[in-house]
Formats: C-alpha cells, sequence, structure tokens
C-alpha cells in the first residue's frame, strides 16, 4: 500500500510548527500504524533527515502512551481502538492520512506529535488513591461488594488515561477520565471512605491546570478506546454536589442556610 502522510513537525512548545508532507510505500496491509511510521523514519534516517518523534510507550507495557489525531480523530478511523491497534488496512491505498498530537493547552507538545500529559498524573495525585491505612492485605473475597458495583467500577477502571476524551472535547475537558478515576474507587468500600474529600480534590485540580468544563457533546465517550461511558461523569457531578453540601453542613453546625 502506498500513503501520503501530512505529519505535525513541531521542535518543542515554543515553536510555531508546521504540516510536513511525506510519501511511503510497500506498506503491508497488516502493519500497525506505529510499525507504519517506524518504516517512515527508516526513510528518514536514510535521507539524513530528523525523524518524526511519537510516543510508543505502549511496546513497553504502557498502555495509552501512543496517543495520535489521526484523520481528525484521536487514535485514528476505528471505535474502541488505540493508535497501536489501528492496522494500515482500515485506511485505503493512496489515501492521505493527517496526523497530529493533542491539541490541549494543559498538553503543550514536547516535540512533533509528543505531547506532555503530566496534568493527567497531576490530577490523580491530588486524591486519585486510597489513603487508607487498613493494615494486612485481606482476601479479596471478604468485603462483599455488590456484582453491579464491581462492574460498573471495574469498567470505569479500565480508563488508560491516554487523553482521547481531552482531544475529542471541544472544550478540552477531562472530566470523562476524571470520572472514570472518581467512579471506580467510589463504588468500592475501600474508595468510598476517602469519596468526598477525593473528588473535591481532584475537580479542583483539574480547574487549577487549565482544563476546560463539560458540555455534554458525548464525543470523549465517542472516541474513547475502552469506550468508557459518560455515567461516569454524571456519577461524578453527583458525588461532587454531595461533598460540597455535607462540608457546608460541617461548616454551619448542621444546619443548612
Amino acid at each position: 500500500m502506498k500513503f501520503t502522510l501530512k505529519i505535525w513537525r513541531q521542535k518543542n512548545a515554543d515553536d510555531k510548527g508546521r504540516l510536513v508532507s511525506y510519501k511511503v510505500d510497500d506498506i503491508s496491509p497488516d502493519s500497525s500504524f506505529l510499525e507504519m511510521l517506524d518504516q517512515l523514519n527508516q526513510q528518514l534516517i536514510g535521507r539524513s533527515e530528523e525523524p518524526v518523534a511519537f510516543d510508543h510507550d505502549c511496546r513497553e507495557g504502557i498502555c495509552g502512551a501512543c496517543g495520535l489525531y489521526i484523520n481528525g480523530r484521536p487514535h485514528g478511523p476505528l471505535k474502541g481502538t488505540t493508535t497501536c491497534q489501528l492496522h494500515m488496512r482500515a485506511f485505503r491505498d493512496g489515501e492521505t492520512i493527517y496526523i497530529e498530537p493533542w491539541r490541549s493547552g494543559a498538553f503543550p507538545v514536547v516535540r512533533d506529535l509528543i505531547v506532555d500529559r503530566s496534568a493527567l498524573d497531576t490530577i490523580i495525585q491530588a486524591g486519585g488513591y486510597i489513603s487508607v491505612n487498613s493494615g494486612g492485605v485481606p482476601d479479596a473475597n471478604t468485603i462483599p461488594v455488590p456484582k453491579p458495583n464491581a462492574d460498573s467500577a471495574f469498567d470505569a477502571a479500565a480508563c488508560i488515561g491516554c487523553g482521547a476524551c481531552v482531544a475529542a472535547c471541544p472544550n478540552a475537558s477531562p472530566m470523562l477520565f476524571v470520572g472514570a478515576k472518581i467512579s471506580h474507587l467510589a463504588l468500592l468500600p475501600q474508595g468510598r471512605i476517602e469519596a468526598a474529600r477525593r473528588v473535591q480534590k481532584m475537580v479542583a485540580e483539574m480547574d487549577a491546570l487549565g482544563f476546560g468544563f463539560c458540555s455534554n457533546t458525548y464525543a470523549c465517550q465517542a472516541e474513547c478506546p475502552k469506550e468508557i461511558s459518560i455515567a461516569n461523569i454524571a456519577r461524578m457531578n453527583r458525588e461532587f454536589l454531595a461533598a460540597k453540601f455535607a462540608a457546608e453542613k460541617e461548616q454551619t453546625g448542621g444546619f443548612t442556610i
């Protein structure tokens, strides 16, 4: 297969950046998208040109690091698929493919197609964990958890933190990511203890980092490679409002003003 690639090249966050056109041929339909980029880079290196920088930590077992904006969609045209799972047979022979990095003020470009997504890690550090000292680790089946709760928690925990929700959202909102992290802990007994404090801290950190807010366009759910439901955003909003109400009630001595 042959392709024309329009790739975003940018030296650093301060560089203006531009789309550069490349031709690649002899591409196997069974090649992954990242393997196709490898072939392009081999050609560039052979011509003593600068190779295209892109994330591929998935090859080291870090899922979610292969985020590319392909033909105007995060991770490409297929539903529920990460970039490393995208194969060239998903494109037509001779097609022009546009490849860009995530676009968000909170995700500055490091180089070419690589963006700094450490803002998502900062949100997790604000409260996306369990800090209660529970002593020795108990057997998993000693704490009863309703099956629907366990299933919903597992579905939310499937989030790989790739940032596709931010890239897809017109407001650059990470609320699907934040909602998933809050939900999978709030639904389980171990995480329920700190639920109120967790949601307030994580939402505050999200706002402080300059992310946008959700306006319910559903684009995040449509483009999420793990198909995380926006029901997690609704649960996060309920948790947040309940936590704020409880905090105000505590400050007023139990009386509602």
